[in-house]
């Protein structure tokens, strides 16, 4: 268990190898190739014996092959993830020398490393002084977080009066913070939307009056910058205008859409975030890092210290420092690792006008494929950013099923669907670090295939 600095060097090499032929693999890997494996041998326990790794290798190889290749140019289906091969690294890194940050005394260089990060995005997100946020494993997380934070100043913990304000298209990972919170589903109010699936403020501002007149209390309004269905972004700045009227917590879903921030048709898109209390994103969606790294930004910092901070006599040894932010005290987690430099090291490595550059390009690839699908199919939704969304013209849900069927059975791209109105609709979001124009042309071929022969009741082939 203590290797020498021979077998170190030998088990990197083993692992360099298999790296380097991932990577070369993946403009070629099937987009998806999801079957079970050998699961009934992987469920076995481990052995009291040593195994080899060159085996264990060969095991992780295969398993690992028998999924969604998210990591891939044909990924098209939900958010595309990670690929990025320094943040990568940074975890090999970060992980090696296993440094615990929920404290800032016991790593305070390493804690600065991320909470420049953090200060980086506040500034992007133009929040004020006083602002501040934690890198968590994702927006969940954040979301929780972001909600227990309002409740605590606005409702002074679990209350049946608290009101929540979402739309049919917010995430529901809002839905389930409200129960982890200790709200009801009831507690949890529906707006309707207009104007292509976006939040009505008129209509906000009507349930809020509505429910304060019935006793009760709206404390949080959640707006969404970018949905996963439709990628359709709410109108920020109005809804920030009705939460600061009535005295609630406005937050912004941004879990996807956040990364666009970072561009100037994005940060067009977003009008108003820099209004928020509170805003989540995923850098494992538009930053292209791994599963696993949320954001979660607030407008005044002490509002996430007065919700999650805690004490026991066993930390009394422990210095508190006032430049540096305890992360253990910002969310829920208390055991917590370097999770910053899994951001910080590509920011530096690459600069931050790679990311722009990179994100850029994916919105001028939505963009032509748009203009593409509008040529062959049903289009029922304008895309914000990057998510597309088609049906095949006068075509039932069956026909939109063989269409998506046919999409996916071939393997080089790979869809998922939705519904919108309660009609099953395909989607396509452009996103993959490694998605660039060929691919696209690509993916508009197969679909465009797969919609006439849909149309004509044509059955897809086997792959």
């Amino acid at each position: 268990m203590e290797p020498s600095r021979e077998d170190v060097a030998a088990m990197m090499a083993a692992a360099t190898s298999f790296v380097t032929e991932f990577y070369e693999g993946l403009p070629h890997a099937p987009a998806s190739h999801v079957s079970d494996g050998d699961v009934p041998a992987l469920l076995e326990p481990p052995g009291e014996g040593p195994g080899e790794l060159g085996g264990l290798l060969a095991t992780f190889r295969d398993a690992a092959a028998h999924a969604v290749e998210t990591a891939g140019p044909g990924y098209l289906a939900y958010f595309p993830a990670g690929g990025l091969f320094s943040s990568a690294l940074a975890e090999l890194l970060a992980n090696t020398v296993n440094r615990y940050t929920g404290v800032s005394s016991t790593a305070p260089a390493l804690v600065a490393m991320e909470q420049g990060v953090l200060r980086w995005l506040c500034a992007e997100f133009g929040f004020p002084e006083g602002s501040g946020g934690i890198v968590t494993t994702g927006a969940s997380m954040a979301t929780l977080s972001a909600l227990v934070a309002a409740r605590e100043r606005l409702l002074g913990g679990p209350s049946p009066a608290g009101r929540i304000y979402v739309t049919e298209h917010t995430h529901h990972c809002v839905a389930k913070a409200a129960h982890l919170a200790g709200f009801t589903p009831d507690q949890v109010r529906t707006v309707p939307t207009s104007d292509g699936l976006r939040m009505d403020p008129a209509a906000a501002a009507e349930a809020i009056a509505g429910d304060r007149a019935d006793g009760h209390t709206p404390f949080l309004l959640v707006g969404t910058a970018g949905s996963t269905s439709t990628g359709t972004v709410d109108p920020l700045a109005a809804l920030a205008e009705v939460a600061g009227r009535d005295g609630l917590w406005f937050h912004v879903d941004a879990a996807y859409g956040g990364g666009f921030q970072l561009t100037e048709r994005g940060r067009a898109k977003l009008a108003g975030i820099e209004l928020a209390d509170s805003v989540t994103l995923d850098p494992h969606k538009t930053m292209f890092l791994p599963y696993g790294t949320g954001v979660l930004l607030v407008r005044a910092v002490r509002d996430l210290r007065t919700a999650h901070s805690a004490d026991a006599d066993y930390l009394q040894d422990l210095r508190r420092d006032p430049l540096l932010p305890d992360y253990a005290d910002l969310g829920p987690e208390l055991t917590r690792e370097f999770r910053g430099l899994r951001l910080w090291l590509p920011l530096h490595l690459h600069g931050v006008a790679a990311f722009r550059s990179a994100l850029d390009e994916k919105l001028d690839l939505a963009e032509w494929a748009h203009r593409e699908l509008l040529e062959f199919a049903e289009v029922p939704t304008e895309p914000d950013l990057t998510v597309l969304t088609f049906r095949v013209p006068g075509g039932d849900d069956d026909a939109n099923r063989r269409a998506l069927e046919r999409i996916n059975v071939g393997r080089r791209i790979f869809l998922s669907s939705t519904r919108i109105g309660g009609r099953f609709t395909p989607r396509l979001c452009v996103l993959s670090l490694r998605t660039h124009r060929p691919h696209v042309e690509e993916a508009v071929r197969i679909v465009r295939d797969a919609v006439l022969s849909a149309a004509r009741g044509t059955p897809a082939a086997a792959p």
